[in-house]
């Protein structure tokens, strides 16, 4: 039953414990699991975590019905990343069983030199998401080819993920086409190219930074690649896939369809439906292994077809290191990044709706009182939304809401505050294990995020830029009071 008296404001304490309980928990979580800690005991503690929060939420007379339908509204708002990301399994799964990304690993191998490969990755994970707009589907698509390529060149699949996150999210930030760049501005009442003007200050030369530290890596890594073991690769490669130029006409085409602005969705999982119609074209031999002949040869194709959609694709070609390579996808591989996403959404819920994160707000606000630390203040909430709210949505909106009359009252223009969430929100988003961002990269690209997190050089260095920058009053533009207040077409003429 509801309560019928007004809930009262959390105090610091109430705000502090469940995310004290959460950090415990999750640190506990790591110690004991280690790399498995994302598959069941960290999904444990949000629960556990949430539960906290909840008790608190009864104490100060919110009632459980109301908190219940926050959960159940937080979870609706990952809604539309659970699709993507069930799209992007059986895309993986498809893409695999075609040839497409057989033949970007190949190619891949052919061009790219150990001593520059990390830094290529980062450049060219930017140039695709600035083109299509999508950290996601740039690491579905070109990301998954070359976690592929950095272990035929004997490279770290790790060091790999870092620069194609790096790239995805440089791309992500700063397109037209990117739902949080828009997202941004709106929030915060900016124009868009103006917002994407500011911006340029602050993620330019982070991504210079970040190339020149992958290429300091990679003449390190100079000589590691194994010549005689890429050979093989590539035979093994041609050995039991078709591979040609063709193939990678899915990748096209979804990147068009990307730039043509078609909802991602859709996007991808036509990706994937395409890529189950090149294999039935394209790898007869491959299909009529995996065929059951016990039906005829038409339902037998569909059949390999659609259990790569849900299941994925595995090989054995004898090759230990090439079946781990090739094997993967399907939209069942999903289901334990989607069961993170939810349960980060449920804890991130309660918090919001008991008025926990906005407590830890009006603290900081109390501490900010030059230009440097309010802009500071912005960025570590929305690290601190994406931690404890587990999604860059709401990573932007919340933080956008809450300080917007600050940067008002102090004559700041709305693109100080636009570019300040970006700069906490999209780009840390990913380096957070159970943020939906951070659980998408892990399922896609097979790769914690509590590792890629050291490699992840821009998404790491654009913050702390931000910070120098606000404390240094570099490119802080600020109101002509009263009417740069108003939106330009209410602006009284002269």
């Amino acid at each position: 039953m509801t309560t019928s008296t007004t809930p009262k404001a959390p105090s610091m304490l109430d705000a502090l414990l469940p995310l004290g309980a959460l950090i415990f928990l999750l640190s506990l979580s790591v110690y004991l699991y280690g790399s498995d800690s994302s598959f069941g005991p960290n999904q444990m503690a949000l629960f556990v975590a949430a539960g906290i929060a909840v008790l608190i939420g009864l104490k100060n007379g919110f009632g459980w019905e109301e908190m219940e339908q926050a959960m159940i509204r937080g979870i609706a708002l990952s809604l539309g990343a659970v699709l993507i990301l069930f799209s992007v399994g059986a895309l993986i799964g498809t893409w695999l069983l075609s040839g497409t990304v057989p033949a970007l690993i190949y190619y891949g191998l052919q061009v790219l030199d150990p001593s520059w490969f990390y830094a290529a990755t980062c450049v060219l994970c930017a140039i695709v998401a600035l083109g299509i707009g999508s950290s996601w589907t740039t690491a579905a698509t070109v990301g998954v080819a070359l976690i592929g390529v950095s272990m035929g060149l004997g490279l770290s699949p790790v060091i790999t993920a870092g620069a194609i996150v790096s790239g995805a999210y440089f791309g992500d930030k700063i397109s037209p086409l990117s739902d949080t760049t828009n997202l941004a501005p709106a929030v915060a009442g900016s124009d868009l190219f103006s917002h994407i003007r500011h911006m340029l200050w602050t993620t330019i030369p982070s991504l210079i930074l970040a190339i020149l530290l992958f290429i300091l890596i990679g003449f390190n890594a100079n000589g590691v690649a194994n010549v005689e073991k890429i050979d093989q690769i590539s035979r093994d490669l041609q050995q039991h896939f078709d591979i040609s130029l063709l193939h990678l006409v899915p990748m096209v085409v979804l990147l068009v369809m990307a730039v043509k602005k078609v909802p991602a969705f859709p996007t991808v999982f036509i990706g994937a439906l395409l890529g189950g119609v090149w294999a039935v074209l394209f790898q007869q031999p491959l299909i009529e292994k995996m065929a059951d002949q016990a039906y005829p040869t038409v339902l037998a194709q569909l059949k390999v077809v659609w259990t790569t959609l849900h299941s994925g694709f595995v090989i054995e070609t004898g090759n230990v290191e090439l079946d781990k390579l090739l094997s993967g996808g399907g939209m069942s591989k999903m289901m334990n990044t989607v069961w993170l996403i939810m349960s980060a959404m449920v804890f991130g819920s309660v918090l919001e709706h008991t008025g926990l994160l906005r407590r830890f707000v009006q603290a900081i606000l109390r501490r900010a009182h030059s230009t440097g630390s309010l802009i500071t203040s912005t960025i570590l909430t929305c690290i601190a939304t994406n931690i404890l709210a587990a999604d860059q949505y709401m990573a932007i909106v919340m933080p956008g809401r809450m300080y917007k009359e600050e940067f008002e009252k102090r004559g700041l223009a709305p693109v100080n505050l636009s570019r300040t969430l970006e700069d906490g929100g999209t780009i840390t988003s990913a380096l957070i294990p159970w943020n939906t961002c951070g659980a998408y990269m892990h399922g896609v690209l097979g790769v914690s995020p509590l590792d890629y997190i050291f490699y992840a050089f821009f998404n790491l260095i654009n913050p702390l830029l931000a910070i120098v920058y606000a404390y240094l009053g570099i490119k802080i533009l600020r109101l002509t009071p009263p009417e740069a207040l108003l939106p330009v077409v209410d602006r009284p003429k002269a």
